[in-house]
């Protein structure tokens, strides 16, 4: 016998397969759930005798609730997207030096995040502020429900802290923005004319000597119609920077887009508006008393240093969980 027709057809295949790589990732978790049920219920009958076993059956009973309601929360993620990658994007706003200082801050948060999710990291581009900090970074985050989970932090953060660049001790008031688009299967990205675009390379920078890249490898892409821009220095090759700027050029495309047709995803899009007071999404005080505010669903702590360390689930669940709420109604 010979392969089913729709393998001989690479846009069938390639849905097929992304179809059966979702199927799993539903029934695996299920499947681990149910053999940990089992697993529960023998060490219920021998903790009737067994002082050892009761501590070790509420152990295994409170991992086993916490692994469902995390499955639980994904049934939320049904976005075309939330299953899969994201580009994350993290822009200085207004406070100079102390912004760009902010911004890494914000990257380390989400990288550490990351890593506690498994997820990979890839550098997509940096541009490193003029004294500290970053003015901008963009990263590639890879793994499972990466867009899903990502998409709550679309907004504006501030930080208000005592500047350590401030000679005289005072607080300062500092601003970023983050972006985040889904990384598009290759066979759905939005169709992008060259008469649409504008492509300038240049070389990257570097700390001098051999480390200076002698080659235009940096892409920056503007799409004249709406604006917006990309750019990328991951690699020193320019045609595969040009190749990943695209692709994030067709995910900003594609979230505009929907913001255009859905209120929802609108409000949370434009929810950035400009990156200074009045347009935050959350608010991360360290002077004069510690304590981090999501200003949309009003969740709060007082562990500046874990979330900053990227323990932000928290924040994460509750604005999913809004979001939720909001469109059964």
């Amino acid at each position: 016998m010979g392969e089913p027709e729709f393998w001989n057809n690479k846009e069938g295949a390639q849905n097929t397969v992304a179809a059966l790589k979702a199927l799993k990732a539903t029934l695996d978790p299920m499947q681990q759930m149910v053999s940990g049920l089992d697993d529960l219920q023998v060490l219920g009958e021998l903790s009737e005798d067994d002082a050892s076993a009761q501590e070790e059956f509420t152990t295994h009973a409170a991992a086993l609730t916490q692994r469902l309601e995390a499955f639980e929360f994904q049934r939320m993620l049904s976005g075309p997207y939330d299953r899969g990658n994201a580009y994350l994007n993290i822009h200085a706003g207004a406070g100079g030096t102390e912004s760009c200082d902010w911004t890494e801050m914000l990257f380390r948060m989400y990288t550490r995040w990351a890593e506690r999710k498994g997820y990979q990291i890839e550098m997509v581009d940096v541009n490193p502020g003029e004294e500290a900090g970053l003015r901008s970074v963009s990263i590639h985050v890879i793994g499972p429900y990466a867009y899903g989970y990502l998409k709550a932090e679309i907004g504006v953060h501030r930080l208000v802290r005592i500047s350590p660049f401030d000679a005289n001790k005072r607080r300062h008031t500092s601003f970023a923005s983050v972006d985040v688009t889904p990384e598009l299967p290759d066979e759905e990205e939005i169709e992008i004319k060259e008469a649409e675009i504008k492509v300038e390379t240049c070389r990257a920078g570097g700390a001098g000597g051999q480390h200076v890249n002698k080659t235009e490898s940096v892409v920056r892409i503007t799409h004249l119609p709406t604006g917006l821009v990309v750019r990328c220095q991951v690699d020193r090759s320019q045609h595969k920077n040009r190749r990943t700027a695209m692709k994030m050029l067709a995910a900003k495309l594609y979230a505009l887009r929907q913001a255009q047709q859905t209120a929802q995803t609108s409000a949370a899009y434009d929810a950035k508006g400009e990156i200074a007071f009045g347009y935050q999404i959350r608010s991360y005080v360290l002077q004069p008393y510690q304590m981090v505010k999501d200003l949309r669903t009003d969740t709060e702590t007082g562990n500046v240093d874990a979330v900053l360390d990227g323990e932000i689930d928290d924040f994460i669940q509750a604005y999913l969980r809004q979001l939720s709420s909001q469109a059964k109604k």
